[in-house]
């Protein structure tokens, strides 16, 4: 009886996994601040781009068309793209 099992060398073999060992994360950057302080750092970043002219600020009545728009958008998807 004949078997098609090859010899597999050294070079060729599967990756062996390793044994499991959870590895934690622990949070860097902002993830690591307390949230008072990436507040802070924000609302800087904030402040930097409406002073250099970049910044917008919604006024009710573009918010009220903005939010008009995308319920538009919302309803005009074929009804066959949920099933």
């Amino acid at each position: 009886m004949q078997t098609n099992a090859t010899p597999t060398s050294p070079s060729r073999r599967p990756a062996q996994r390793r044994a499991t060992k959870t590895v934690t994360k622990s949070p860097r950057g902002f993830a690591a601040m307390d949230p008072e302080q990436q507040r802070r750092i924000a609302s800087e970043g904030g402040k930097a781009s409406h002073a250099s002219g970049r910044g917008h600020r919604f006024t009710s009545e573009e918010a009220r068309a903005a939010g008009r728009k995308g319920g538009m958008a919302s309803r005009t998807r074929p009804s066959t793209a949920t099933r």
